[in-house]
């Protein structure tokens, strides 16, 4: 973790959580984990919000599909981290029915789909798929907002896989449904976009929209939020910490860091649903 705060920064309920839930796996909570439940007001509450419904509600993909699709987005943001695990997921949630080492035996729909989201995770030029549902693309487009910002954020924070973690965390996040206990959550906006550019934090509002647009940021912060926004797996150690020497404070590194993620995937989510109105 590139912030320690995200390692050790948690609320009382949130480190008895992760050590009790620690002791009974045998592993300590992944990284994904510790990040959600970091002040789990400014983004977590609206993120699951979303996640949950996308992942495991009704939806013209399968469970398995829709974990296919997020480790096709983790691929284009060449984020490990989220290749492997979604990779598992895949397999779990899957049933034997999509073999994530073996996209081309995948159903025709589900590829002509990923070939759509990886564009629109790419900003390129939008052409929908016309032999899918429109409600289906967009459920699909719903998977790849999520993890548009997720793949961000793990890049970012430099999230790390430890021994046990992939196959313990795996199950445990096929089972609990991408949801998370709600005492473990904190009051705030439900809307992602309130929460993360408008309600009182750390940072002004104004430097939060700025940081996921690019428009007027400010010098010490523009190199590192369009990074974040357009090549995530460039962010280093050194990158954080050159933030912190110029008297940022670990608090305003991660919002920033969430704005600039969240507004990119807002930005080519907002793009996909657009093209979709042509069909």
């Amino acid at each position: 973790m590139r912030l320690s705060v995200l390692d050790t920064g948690h609320r009382r309920r949130a480190r008895l959580f992760m050590a009790v839930t620690g002791k009974l796996s045998g592993v300590t909570s992944p990284d994904i984990v510790k990040l959600l439940l970091y002040r789990p007001g400014f983004l977590t509450r609206p993120l699951l919000e979303l996640t949950a419904p996308a992942m495991r509600g009704e939806s013209h993909w399968t469970a398995g599909e829709r974990e296919y699709l997020a480790m096709s987005t983790a691929r284009v943001h060449e984020c490990p981290f989220c290749v492997v695990t979604h990779a598992e997921l895949t397999r779990i949630a899957g049933h034997g029915e999509i073999d994530p080492d073996r996209p081309a035996d995948a159903r025709p729909e589900l590829l002509a789909v990923q070939r759509f989201v990886e564009d629109v995770s790419r900003n390129r030029t939008l052409s929908p798929p016309r032999d899918v549902p429109a409600h289906a693309v967009l459920e699909a487009l719903n998977v790849n907002l999520v993890w548009n910002i997720v793949n961000r954020l793990a890049n970012a924070f430099g999230f790390e896989l430890l021994d046990g973690q992939l196959k313990v965390g795996a199950k445990a996040l096929h089972r609990a449904g991408y949801r998370f206990p709600g005492f473990l959550l904190a009051d705030g906006p439900d809307d992602l976009r309130e929460s993360v550019f408008e309600q009182p934090a750390q940072t002004s509002p104004a430097l939060r929209r700025a940081a996921g647009t690019g428009d007027g940021l400010e010098e010490s912060w523009r190199a590192y939020a369009a990074l974040v926004r357009d090549a995530s797996h460039r962010v280093t150690d050194d990158d954080v910490r050159r933030l912190l020497a110029a008297g940022h404070t670990e608090d305003e590194v991660f919002e920033v860091t969430v704005a600039a993620a969240v507004g990119a995937a807002l930005r080519s989510f907002d793009a996909g649903r657009d093209a979709l109105k042509g069909l």
